[in-house]
């Protein structure tokens, strides 16, 4: 993941960047009262009822991290709420110019090109995003695992699509070991320790990019509203009519269709599904979440959706889980705290955890 500072896109405004190199547009789906969907999460907001002084739904869309970012405030203040949107834009511009390894002044592409040289000092944030990607590297048996850059751009899911012949995954094998990244926490240094090593955090920045812009928002007074980016939303609050945020997970197979909906508030909920980004040769559909241990597009599910928290953990852990497969993965959802989640396997067979029965209802076939 390699390439000069990106200029940025304009902000699109009453319409309609994981860190990638070049934008992906999805299309945006409204219900009745519009916010829109971005990637897998569609949000239904029901037509609001009659009041005197409604709040305002403010909502904005930039391209950020590679994608489209929407940030949705919901104030009496519209002033407020569009400071806060400005500031929430900002954040995560600011961590894509920390975690991208498409910007080659980014702190992530300086660890990488030092890979089996010598650690590099890091901002506390991005010490800390690492960390915890250990973290979930150790709890997921290696299932997600931030070292497979060099494995990420050999496919090039989205970009050249090149479907790598079983020699040139063999070559870059010994390089993907997460258990490679060594961390000083004394000196705040990450260190690559083999040549040809490279940190990729699209599978857990995007989540903790709405975790900070939830913050900042917060911070500016704004009490409901969502951050939606790519297949990441968080939800905080409430809606104008002080219900649940209503989320629809998005059917894998189905173009458009919903497969189940769940209400939620102050929570993070993230999908990571093979439909994302992917081609299809000889019958064949490869796409971008890789197996680290084959190198292969992981091949056990159709999606996983988690919800926890943090933006940080559902992100993380729907990739991860993901690459375990339905059964490990539902066995970790249910020891871990704090997390639960929707499996679609491979089959298009649903597995509900424990802690979502009754409160996920599947609207779509599988």
């Amino acid at each position: 993941m390699t390439s000069g500072v990106r200029s940025q896109k304009p902000e699109v405004r009453s319409q309609e960047s994981g860190v990638r190199r070049k934008p992906i547009l999805y299309s945006v789906f409204c219900i009745l009262y519009p916010v829109s969907c971005i990637l897998s999460l569609i949000i239904l907001l029901l037509s609001l009822g009659c009041s005197k002084k409604p709040p305002s739904v403010l909502k904005r869309q930039q391209m950020l991290m590679g994608t489209i970012v929407e940030i949705t405030a919901i104030s009496s203040e519209e002033e407020r709420a569009n400071l806060a949107i400005t500031a929430g834009f900002k954040e995560i511009r600011r961590l894509e110019e920390m975690m991208s390894t498409y910007i080659d002044e980014s702190e992530i592409s300086k660890v990488n090109r030092e890979a089996g040289v010598e650690g590099v000092k890091v901002d506390q944030e991005l010490f800390d995003v690492v960390k915890t990607s250990l973290k979930v590297s150790e709890n997921t048996g290696g299932g997600f695992n931030i070292a497979v850059g060099p494995a990420i751009k050999l496919w090039d899911i989205g970009g050249e699509e090149h479907l790598p012949a079983e020699n040139e995954l063999e070559k870059i094998k010994p390089v993907i070991g997460y258990k490679e990244i060594s961390l000083d926490e004394d000196g705040r240094k990450l260190f690559l320790k083999k040549t040809g090593m490279g940190i990729d955090l699209g599978g857990i920045a995007k989540g903790y990019a709405a975790d900070r812009a939830e913050e900042i928002i917060k911070r500016l007074g704004i009490k409901d509203g969502i951050i939606a980016v790519a297949g990441d939303l968080k939800v905080f609050g409430k809606r104008p009519d002080k219900k649940p945020w209503k989320v629809g997970i998005k059917h894998p197979r189905k173009e458009g269709a919903i497969l189940a909906e769940i209400e939620l508030s102050d929570e993070a909920i993230s999908t990571s599904g093979d439909y994302e980004r992917y081609f299809i040769k000889d019958g064949v559909r490869y796409h971008h979440i890789l197996d680290p241990v084959t190198l292969q597009p992981a091949r056990e599910c159709q999606s996983v959706t988690i919800i926890a928290k943090s933006g940080i953990m559902a992100d993380a852990y729907a990739t991860g889980i993901f690459v375990m497969g339905p059964e490990k993965g539902m066995e970790l959802i249910e020891r871990l705290p704090d997390i639960e989640g929707v499996i679609v396997d491979k089959d298009g067979k649903v597995h509900i955890s424990s802690g979502l029965k009754g409160k996920v209802r599947i609207v779509g076939e599988s």
